[in-house]
């Protein structure tokens, strides 16, 4: 497959690696699209696994690779981390500017069906097609070790687009996700608006109800982090919901909850060399998920 050219925006020395900042004219999305890369030392001597990071709501491709400190593990690990925007930018859809929780910075890793928003707002189909075989071809990613995990809308996007593409992800692990937004606010927004007014369609984006109708997608296990000073935690995020669905389709999962801990980059920062050690150790080990 041949790619549209890749633009390094900047580059970055790191913990022994290179974190770089990309643009590239997206054949998905039908606009420029920018990402950025942590190349762990390890990616000089050959291909390495490699850990997606979607972040939450108003986020940009810098968010995550700034605030987590997520490198300094990475290297550690040699996972490369990619980190996608969260939405496309410049679409010139009516609205898309007005809210902070719809639009622009809130594509909420789906394919949008419903006119305006289905023309550029592909960002499920940019990033398990496009993105996964860029940073597996055009960088050295390993395809057949690739993780995904998220925080927030983000950790909703990793335990979706995980369960929805089984042959991409062979890890997934999420910190406060919206686990449940069929029910929530946030969720009620987005899905009406990318998707239209069919709940049914809403539930093929829906982490917990994607769960509960599997049968242990995921024997390696899950992890969940959520902080229980979280301002978000009962009107949005539902993480029992998830809970519930994987001890019915008989997934194991850890759900850490931790007193004190709010919903931002502070908290992420605490927990994720966990989520490193997680994914390296799932991604390391060879063979299928």
């Amino acid at each position: 497959m041949s790619h549209d050219k890749l633009e390094c925006l900047s580059e970055h020395r790191c913990f022994d690696g290179v974190q770089r900042y990309y643009r590239h004219d997206s054949r998905k999305i039908g606009l420029p699209m920018r990402f950025s890369v942590f190349l762990p030392p390890q990616a000089e001597g050959g291909r390495v696994p490699v850990l997606f990071f979607l972040a939450g709501l108003t986020c940009t491709e810098e968010t995550f690779m700034i605030k987590a400190g997520a490198q300094r593990y990475a290297a550690r690990h040699g996972l490369m981390l990619v980190a996608p925007d969260t939405s496309p930018r410049g679409a010139g859809v009516p609205g898309e500017d007005d809210d902070w929780d719809f639009g622009t910075g809130a594509g909420f890793y789906l394919d949008a069906t419903q006119a305006p928003w289905r023309d550029h707002y592909r960002m499920e189909s940019y990033i398990t097609e496009e993105l996964f075989s860029l940073v597996t071809t055009e960088l050295p990613g390993d395809p057949d070790r690739v993780g995904i995990s998220g925080h927030s809308m983000g950790g909703h996007g990793a335990l979706v687009l995980a369960q929805r593409h089984r042959d991409r992800f062979r890890s997934v692990s999420a910190l406060a996700p919206i686990a449940a937004p069929t029910r929530v606010p946030w969720g009620e927004k987005a899905f009406s608006g990318y998707l239209g007014s069919d709940r049914q369609d809403w539930a093929e984006h829906d982490a917990s109800l994607l769960m509960a109708s599997s049968q242990n997608p995921f024997p390696n296990g899950i992890l969940v982090d959520q902080g229980l000073a979280d301002g978000f935690l009962a009107e949005q995020l539902h993480p029992e919901a998830f809970q519930a669905a994987c001890a019915q389709a008989g997934q194991p999962l850890v759900l850490r909850s931790h007193p004190g801990y709010d919903h931002g980059y502070y908290f992420i920062a605490t927990f994720i060399e966990d989520h490193m050690a997680f994914h390296s150790e799932r991604l390391d080990a060879g063979g299928g998920a």
